[in-house]
């Protein structure tokens, strides 16, 4: 990979499918991907992240974001929520998704989950902080 960030809906989802490729050819951990900042008009502190692992993709949500995020999965019937973890000490829930499928199906997932999801405009900047 040359390059770690983008801001269209093509090249973020051009630089997601890329990263999923550079995971699974190293045969990395996981990839994560996070936005360069939050939102507008989020009161949150922390910028969601979503995370890839061989056929998982991992992100915290809060009740509202989980709801969306059940939505945004109706559309993807080939994905499957796993497991959605609630732990007393945490406000949210983490999702773990099953999504068996190319990259480029899996890119243009986790940029409609940005946008879908948290809540982000079509032009945000998005960055692979991790592969």
């Amino acid at each position: 990979m040359t390059r770690f960030d983008a801001d269209t809906p093509t090249e973020r989802r051009q630089l997601f499918a890329e990263a999923i490729d550079a995971h699974r050819e190293r045969g990395s951990e996981f990839i994560t991907i996070e936005p360069d900042e939050l939102p507008p008009g989020s009161d949150e502190e922390l910028l969601p992240w979503v995370q890839f692992s061989d056929t998982t993709i991992s992100m915290d949500c809060t009740d509202a974001e989980l709801d969306r995020l059940k939505g945004l999965l109706d559309e993807y019937p080939e994905f499957r929520a796993e497991s959605l973890e609630s732990p007393e000490e945490a406000e949210g829930t983490h999702a773990r998704i099953t999504a068996r499928s190319d990259p480029d199906r899996l890119a243009t997932f986790v940029d409609e989950a940005f946008q879908t999801v948290y809540g982000y405009a079509v032009d945000y900047t998005a960055w692979i902080v991790a592969i």
